[in-house]
């Protein structure tokens, strides 16, 4: 696809496909900027990846569909359907769960969705956590005492909350516990009211855990759950507790499931052909199961 420009405009011309789909995102953006957004390279971006899998797609309503305003008021937004599902299920169900692989927003949506009811005051605190599940490397040879030892398990979620408001501020927060970020094994015993709860890289909780974890629920509370369930570091005998989980409570109606695929990866493109790569993969080798007891079977 060539596109050449002169004013305000365009010449889109193929070498064999179709310009429909081109002329259509062009005529959308235009119309966009007509009602006085600004758009950037990568709100173009977004747009595209909207329009190529929604064609019928209201820009507008997904451009002003705003999760909260992060560092430099640069507004959060769902970048694809499968997003926005997620987005809406957090806002109609307290226990989501959030399915699939690396790249496709779950932590940074959950974070946004949770900062921005911090600051309505629908909840009082922030509680990020997520399983402290070796992959590869021993916990014990790490320096430092067993908090040093699990911070580098917990870094992706300081990041989001980095992105969403100035660090002096998260530092403040987490001194007053307004905000705490912690391994899942400190929830145990625990009722946790009034807060926005996200468990990260949930595939790597046991049975127990996730038992554990989903009766911590308290009043006035929502629990996010995330993870890849074919990303599972687990001992080989162990299934996981998240894959348990979402067959137990597939029929409960109060807690909602997303699904996301290689389609709504936003990061390199390349993220999403690797993912698909292993997909095409794992079917090749259907009936050979390397993890059988972490495959939902049981």
């Amino acid at each position: 696809m060539d596109i050449q420009q002169r004013g305000t405009q365009f010449w889109l011309t193929s070498k064999g496909g179709s310009v429909d789909d081109a002329e259509l995102a062009l005529r959308k953006l235009y119309a966009l900027t007509q009602r006085g957004f600004s758009l950037h390279p990568r709100d173009v971006e977004h747009a595209l990846r909207i329009l190529g899998q929604q064609p019928d797609a209201d820009l507008a309503a997904w451009f002003t569909d705003v999760v909260v305003m992060g560092i430099g008021r640069k507004p959060v937004v769902p970048r694809t359907p499968g997003q926005r599902a997620y987005v809406h299920a957090m806002r109609e169900h307290d226990v989501v769960f959030g399915v699939g692989p690396a790249g496709t927003g779950k932590t940074f949506l959950a974070v946004a969705m949770a900062v921005a009811a911090l600051g309505r005051g629908e909840i009082k605190r922030i509680i990020l956590t997520r399983p402290a599940v070796e992959a590869g490397e021993k916990l014990g040879f790490l320096p430092g005492d067993v908090i040093d030892k699990v911070d580098p398990y917990l870094r992706p979620l300081y990041d989001s909350l980095a992105a969403m408001m100035p660090l002096d501020r998260v530092r403040r927060l987490m001194e007053r516990q307004i905000i705490e970020v912690a391994p899942l094994a400190f929830m145990r015993g625990r009722t946790l009211s009034d807060a926005y709860v996200l468990l990260d890289e949930a595939q790597n909780t046991t049975r127990a855990q996730m038992r554990m974890f989903l009766t911590r629920l308290g009043e006035g509370s929502r629990m996010v759950i995330n993870g890849d369930i074919t990303q599972i570091d687990l001992p080989r005998r162990e299934q996981s507790g998240m894959v348990h989980a979402l067959g137990v409570l597939e029929d409960v109606p109060q807690v909602g499931v997303v699904s996301f695929g290689p389609e709504d990866v936003i990061r390199h493109p390349m993220v999403a052909a690797i993912i698909r790569a292993y997909a095409r993969d794992d079917r090749g080798r259907a009936g050979h199961s390397v993890r059988p007891s972490n495959d939902g079977a049981e």
